[in-house]
C-alpha cells in the first residue's frame, strides 16, 4: 500500500517493468516456462487468477502475485495482493493504436475515475506525476570529430597520415546515437494544470525536473578495435608465406633452376666464377631479383616506397653509410625505461616498446589493416627475414635489441633475434680478434706448439695463418677442422695431466702460459708460489627458451641410472672443463686446489693452525664436497688439457646457432609470426589506451585498463594462449576504446573545451563524466542550468533544421535565434516549437478513496499510463476493502 503512494520510486532509471508501472519493490511472477506455452485464452487466465487468489488466501501471503499472459513481447501481467481485509486487483490494457481522447491528461483522468467508481460526490483530488521524454537524434551541427586515417599519406608529416609505430584510435562514427531528455512534472493536482486536445501547460522548459540519458550506438567501428581483431584473424590462416607469395622463393623455370639448385656443386668443382660470388645472400638476392622480376613491380604486395619507409623506420641504422656499432643497445634516453608501462612486457610476454621486435609487430599490424593484408605481411616479413640474413653475412649487429644473452621475459621471437645478435657480436668479435692475434701470437707459438702437436695440426696453424684474409663463410669448415684436432693429441693430454698431478719442473718448464687475462690481485699458486694469473674464459652459450626447453627434456630422458646420471653431468659440466683448460694454460703447475680458490672460493676452506715451530700459519684444504670420490669437479680436472680459450672447441658454435635461428624464422608461417607478435600488439594497444585515457580522466576506465592487464598478463604467460581468451581481451580494448570515444564526443557536443568561466567548465565535465556512468543524470537546475541550455540549443537547432526549410536555418545561429524568439510565451505562440512532438508520455495518476462502498476503508488506487509512438498501454492498481462492503 505505502509502495502504491510513494513517489520516490516514480520513474525509475534502472528497473523491472513491473516496478516501474506500479512502484512496487517485492513481488511475485509466475510466467510459462517455453516461450510457445503463452497463456493466451481467458478462461485459462481466469483460471490462474483464481488459482492465485486460493493461493494467497490460504497461505496469508501478503506479496503481490502476477501471471504473465499473452505472448512475452507484450509484457502484460495481471496479479492480486490480498492483505488483511484489503485486496488489491492489479489490471493491464495495452493497445498498438492508441483512442484519440487518451492522448492528454483529461481524457485520462476520466478513465481512472469512472474505473475508480468512487460513490463518494465530491472526489478527492487526484495527484499526478507526470514525465514527457523527447529524444535528439539529430547532431547535424557536430561532426563527427574523429577522421579515419589516411590510407594513401603514407608517413604522418601529412594530414591524417599513420606514423608507423603509431597506432590508430577512436570510432570512426559518433559512439552517441541519441540524447534522451525526460521533462518530470513530479507532483502536481488536478486542477492546477490543464492538458487536454486543445491546449496544454506542460512546456518542457518550464518543468522542474530534467533528466538526461544517451543512447549509446550499437559496436560502433573503432580503430583500434578493429586494428587488432583483423590482426589476430592472421592467427588463424594456414598458408605458408611461399603460397601467400605465389612463387617458391627458388622456383625458377629451365636453365635458371639449374642454377640455384646446383650451387653446392658448383662450389666444389673448379668454376671460373670468384667463390665469394657464390655465398648464400647472394643466392638469395639474385632470387629476390628474380621474384621481383617474374611478379613484376605492380604485383608485388607492397609498394616500394612503403616498404622502405618501413625497412628505414625498422632499421634506422641502414641510413647511415656504415651501420653504428652501439646500434644494439637501446636507446638511453627512454624516459619510460624504469616506469610500470615501461615494464609492462615483463607481465606480458612481449618485448620492451623500443625493441626491434615491438616496432615490426606494429609495422605488420599497420600493413596488414591499409597495405595489401596478408600478402603484405608475408612480403615485409620475407624482406624482413633476408635483412637478418644480410646483417649475420656482415657482420652488423641488429639495432633495437638490448645486448647480452636472450631476455626470457620476451617473446620467443624476440629472444631468438636477441641470439642472432649474440651470435653476430661472437663472430664479430672473433674476426676481429684473428686479424690482430694472428701477427701476434701465432709465430712464436709454433715452435713449441709444434712439438706437441702432430704435423696435421701445423698445417692446420699455416691454414688458419693464411686464411685469415677471407670471409667468414669460406673458413668456417677448416675452423670446424681446427677445433676438433686437439682432441686427439695424447701428448698434451699426458702434459697436462703429468704437470697436474706431480707438478715437476721439467714438465712445468715445457708449458708455455698461454691466454692469461691478468694476475689474480692476491692468489699466488699453493705449489710454486708463482702469481696465479686469471685466464680468458668462454662465454657460456646464451639459449632461448625453446632450446632450455629442449636441453632439460634430453636432460630428463636420460633417467636415473647412474650412465644417465655421469652422461647429465658431462653434458652440464662443458663450461667447467672449458673453463678448467683455460686455467691451465694460463697457469702452468698449477693444482686443482688453486683453480677451485678462484672458480669457487667457498669451496676452499682455510684454518688458522700452529706449524711445529709454533708459528700461526693459514693451512687450506678441499671442501668436502670436493673430496667425494670420482667427484665430478676431480674427474674434469684429470681429462682438462691446457688449452687456451681461443683454440679450445667452443661452447657456443654461433654459425651453427646462427644458421639455426635464420632458419627459424625463414619456416614461420604469417599465422606463427601474428601469434609470436600479438602479446606486442596487445601491450601496444594497452598503452595507446591508457595514453589516451590520461587525456580524459575517466575514473572508471583506469578500473577496466588494470583488470585488463591482469587477465592479460594471466593469458598471455602460457606458450599457447586460447583463441577465446584472446578474443575476450581485444573486446575488453575495443569497450574502452568505445568509452573514451564516448567521453570525446559528449565532451564535444557539450562544448566542455569553449567554457570561459572556471565554475561552469567544472560542472559541465561532471555532467558529462556522469552521463557516461550513470543510466540517467539528473540536470542541476533543470532548463535554466548550464548543461540545460546547452541540451535546449541541441533541440532548437535540430528543430530549426527539420521544421523550416534550410535557408531559414542557415540565416541566424542557435543563441542569437534564443535571444530574438523572447519570452517562452512569445514562443510558444511561435510557429516553430523548441522541443519536437514527446516521444513518450508517462502518466501516474494515484488517489486514496474508500472502495466499494462510501463506509469502506480509504484505500490507494493508482493508475500508471504510457503512450509512445506505436504503443498505448495502462497499467492500474486498483483496492478495495474485503471487511466492509
Amino acid at each position: 500500500m505505502q509502495d502504491l503512494l510513494c513517489m520516490n520510486n516514480d520513474f525509475p532509471p534502472r528497473a523491472h517493468c513491473l516496478v516501474r508501472w506500479y512502484g512496487l519493490r517485492e513481488f511475485v511472477v509466475i510466467a510459462p516456462a517455453a516461450n510457445h506455452d503463452a497463456v493466451l485464452s481467458e478462461s485459462k487466465c481466469n483460471l490462474l487468477l483464481s488459482s492465485v487468489s486460493i493461493a494467497l488466501g490460504n497461505t496469508g501471503c501478503q506479496v503481490p502475485l502476477f501471471v504473465q499472459i499473452h505472448h512475452k513481447w507484450r509484457r502484460m501481467y495481471v496479479g492480486e495482493c490480498q492483505g488483511h481485509g484489503v485486496r488489491t486487483d492489479f489490471e493491464m490494457v495495452h493497445l498498438r493504436k492508441v483512442p484519440n481522447q487518451y492522448t492528454h491528461l483529461s481524457g485520462l483522468l476520466d478513465i481512472f475515475k469512472s474505473k475508480i467508481g468512487c460513490p463518494l460526490t465530491p472526489l478527492p483530488p487526484v495527484s499526478i506525476a507526470i514525465r514527457f521524454t523527447y529524444v535528439l537524434q539529430d547532431w547535424q551541427q557536430y561532426f563527427w570529430p574523429q577522421q579515419p586515417p589516411d590510407i594513401d599519406a603514407l608517413v604522418g608529416g601529412e594530414v591524417g597520415g599513420l606514423e608507423f609505430g603509431k597506432l590508430p584510435f577512436g570510432a570512426c562514427e559518433d559512439p552517441i546515437s541519441e540524447l534522451h531528455l525526460a521533462t518530470t512534472w513530479p507532483h502536481l493536482t488536478e486542477g492546477i494544470i490543464v492538458d487536454n486536445d486543445v491546449y496544454s501547460d506542460l512546456d518542457p522548459i518550464q518543468a522542474p525536473h530534467w533528466s538526461v540519458r544517451v543512447r549509446k550506438a550499437d559496436n560502433p567501428q573503432c580503430l583500434l578495435g578493429d586494428f587488432v581483431t583483423e590482426f589476430f584473424k592472421i592467427c588463424r590462416r594456414k598458408e605458408s608465406t611461399d603460397e601467400i607469395l605465389g612463387r617458391s622463393t627458388f622456383e625458377e623455370e629451365g636453365r635458371e633452376i639449374a642454377d640455384i639448385t646446383h650451387a653446392l656443386s658448383k662450389l666444389t668443382e673448379p668454376a671460373p666464377v670468384p667463390i665469394h660470388k657464390l655465398s648464400v645472400s647472394n643466392m638469395v638476392h639474385t632470387a629476390k631479383k628474380k621474384i621481383r622480376k617474374h611478379r613484376g613491380v605492380e604485383e608485388s604486395p607492397l609498394n616500394n616506397d612503403v616498404l622502405n619507409t618501413i625497412l628505414l623506420f625498422l632499421f634506422p641504422d641502414a641510413a647511415s653509410e656504415k651501420p653504428l656499432d652501439g646500434s644494439s643497445s637501446t636507446d638511453s634516453n627512454n624516459p619510460l625505461s624504469e616506469s610500470e608501462e615501461y615494464n609492462l612486457y615483463n607481465q606480458f610476454k612481449s618485448a620492451p616498446s623500443d625493441s626491434l621486435t615491438y616496432k615490426l609487430a606494429l609495422c605488420l599490424c599497420m600493413i596488414n589493416f591499409y597495405h595489401g593484408g596478408l600478402k603484405g605481411v608475408a612480403h615485409l616479413w620475407q624482406e624482413f627475414v633476408l635483412e637478418m640474413r644480410f646483417r649475420w653475412e656482415n657482420n652488423f649487429l641488429i639495432p633495437g635489441l638490448t645486448s647480452g644473452p636472450p631476455d626470457l621475459r620476451c617473446c620467443l621471437l624476440h629472444q631468438k633475434l636477441q641470439m642472432l645478435n649474440c651470435c653476430i657480436e661472437r663472430k664479430k668479435a672473433r674476426d676481429e680478434g684473428r686479424k690482430t692475434n694472428t701477427s701476434e701470437v701465432y709465430p712464436g707459438d709454433t715452435g713449441k706448439a709444434g712439438d706437441q702437436l702432430g704435423p696435421d695440426n701445423l698445417k692446420d696453424m699455416d691454414k688458419e695463418k693464411g686464411e685469415v684474409g677471407k670471409s667468414w663463410d669460406s673458413w668456417s669448415d677448416s675452423e670446424e677442422e681446427f677445433f676438433e684436432c686437439l682432441s686427439d693429441t695424447e701428448e698434451l693430454k699426458g702434459n697436462g695431466q703429468e704437470s697436474g698431478k706431480k707438478g715437476g719442473p721439467k714438465e712445468v718448464a715445457s708449458l708455455k702460459p698461454e691466454g692469461r687475462l691478468h694476475q689474480h690481485g692476491k692468489l699466488t699458486l699453493l705449489h710454486n708460489g708463482e702469481p696465479l694469473y686469471i685466464p680468458v674464459t668462454q662465454e657460456p652459450a646464451p639459449m632461448t627458451e625453446d632450446l632450455l626447453e629442449e636441453q632439460s627434456e634430453v636432460l630428463a630422458k636420460l633417467g636415473t641410472s647412474a650412465e644417465g646420471a655421469h652422461l647429465r653431468a658431462r653434458m652440464q659440466s662443458a663450461c667447467l672443463l672449458s673453463d678448467m683448460e683455460s686455467f691451465k694454460a694460463a697457469n702452468p703447475g698449477c693444482f686443482l686446489e688453486d683453480f677451485v680458490r678462484w672458480y669457487s672460493p667457498r669451496d676452499y676452506i682455510e684454518e688458522e693452525v700452529v706449524d711445529e715451530k709454533g708459528n700461526m700459519v693459514l693451512k687450506g684444504e678441499l671442501s668436502a664436497r670436493m673430496k667425494i670420490p670420482s667427484n665430478m669437479w676431480v674427474e674434469a680436472w684429470e681429462t682438462a688439457k691446457p688449452i687456451p680459450a681461443r683454440r679450445q672447441r667452443r661452447l657456443f658454435d654461433d654459425t651453427r646457432e646462427a644458421e639455426k635461428v635464420l632458419h627459424y624464422l625463414a619456416v614461420q608461417k604469417p599465422a606463427d609470426l601474428a601469434r609470436h607478435l600479438l602479446p606486442c600488439v596487445i601491450h601496444a594497444a594497452v598503452l595507446k589506451v591508457k595514453e589516451e585515457e590520461n587525456l580524459e580522466n575517466i575514473s572508471s576506465v583506469k578500473k577496466i585498463i588494470k583488470q585488463i592487464i591482469t587477465h592479460s598478463s594471466k593469458v598471455l604467460h602460457f606458450p599457447n594462449p586460447e583463441d577465446k581468451k584472446l578474443e575476450e581481451i581485444i573486446h575488453q580494448i575495443t569497450n574502452v576504446e568505445a568509452i573514451i570515444a564516448r567521453a570525446r564526443s559528449l565532451k564535444a557536443k557539450f562544448g566542455t573545451e569553449k567554457c570561459e568561466q572556471e565554475e561552469e567548465k567544472e560542472d559541465l565535465e561532471r555532467f558529462v563524466s556522469c552521463l557516461l556512468e550513470q543510466p540517467e543524470v539528473l540536470v542541476v537546475g533543470a532548463g535554466r542550468g548550464h548543461a540545460g541550455k546547452i541540451i535546449h540549443k541541441l533541440f532548437v537547432n535540430a528543430q530549426r533544421l527539420t521544421e523550416s526549410s534550410d535557408e531559414a536555418a542557415a540565416v541566424a545561429p542557435p543563441e542569437e535565434e534564443l535571444k530574438r524568439m523572447g519570452s517562452p510565451e512569445e514562443r510558444r505562440h511561435n510557429s516553430v516549437s523548441d522541443f519536437p512532438p514527446p516521444a513518450g508520455r508517462e502518466l501516474i495518476l494515484r488517489t486514496t478513496v474508500p472502495r466499494p462502498a462510501p463506509y469502506s476503508r480509504a484505500l490507494p488506487q493508482r493508475m500508471y499510463s504510457v503512450l509512445t509512438k506505436e504503443d498505448f498501454r495502462l497499467a492500474g492498481a486498483f483496492s478495495s476493502d474485503t471487511t466492509f462492503f
